[in-house]
């Protein structure tokens, strides 16, 4: 009995030493032509972006975070490159429990990189790949509204206005259809909040309704049913 309690005591001492749990995100990688530069591991609390661990990298682009989290949540990996240039230096991802790993270069930082092991990430690529379909919709719309040919013609310009009034209102209600339909992923709160949060109160509170219990008490569940709360209070004063 001795010897069984002295080898528990040594599993857990070595378990305690490892410092992981069912919350510990862990998040390796390697930024491919990176031979100096610090790399950030970020997310936002309240609205500041707080920094989390950093690393310098010298020589070598391979990378290893790791932090306990209380839920899935956005987070943003931030490279430093010494240059004087925060542009394309920072690479968003839905971070959760387990281990992630994201691979790019340093060249094209944020364009290139592959995200693996997040459920959560890979539900927000699906999302972001058809809404990008409508955002180039949007842009190929302001460059047509930009040419003679329409600035000059009142009609034209009243029916590319409607086109384009019409692929918005598309892409608003694929968002919230989106939500809708993925309850039991962490992506849809933050969807409802991030992306459509002005909608109607009533298709707000459908997707805060139909929530799994572990979204419902994730970190952007409890965001969205606070923010659908003031809004009824904000009404119920006007």
């Amino acid at each position: 009995m001795k010897k069984i309690f002295i080898t528990g005591l040594i599993a857990a001492f070595i378990a305690s030493c490892a410092g992981t749990s069912e919350n510990t995100m862990t998040v390796t990688g390697k930024v491919k032509g990176l031979k100096k530069g610090t790399l950030y591991l970020q997310h936002i609390v309240d609205t500041s972006l707080v920094n989390i661990d950093s690393l310098t990298i010298k020589g070598e682009g391979n990378f290893t975070f790791s932090t306990e989290i209380e839920s899935p949540e956005i987070f943003y990996l931030y490279l430093d490159k010494n240059d004087n240039n925060d542009i394309n230096d920072r690479i968003t991802f839905f971070g959760e429990p387990g281990e992630i790993t994201i691979n790019t270069s340093w060249n094209t930082f944020d364009l290139n990189a592959k995200v693996t092991g997040s459920e959560s990430q890979d539900k927000l690529s699906e999302y972001q790949k058809v809404m990008s379909r409508f955002n180039t919709k949007n842009l190929e719309y302001i460059r047509a509204s930009l040419n003679p040919e329409y600035q000059n013609d009142p009609a034209k310009m009243d029916s590319l206005q409607d086109l384009s009034d019409k692929n918005v209102k598309r892409g608003y209600l694929f968002a919230l259809n989106f939500a809708m339909n993925n309850t039991d992923s962490y992506v849809a709160p933050y969807i409802a909040l991030k992306e459509v949060s002005d909608a109607n109160i009533k298709y707000l509170d459908s997707i805060n309704n139909s929530l799994s219990p572990s979204v419902a008490n994730s970190k952007y569940g409890k965001e969205l049913k606070k923010f659908i709360a003031e809004q009824k209070m904000n009404r119920q004063g006007e």
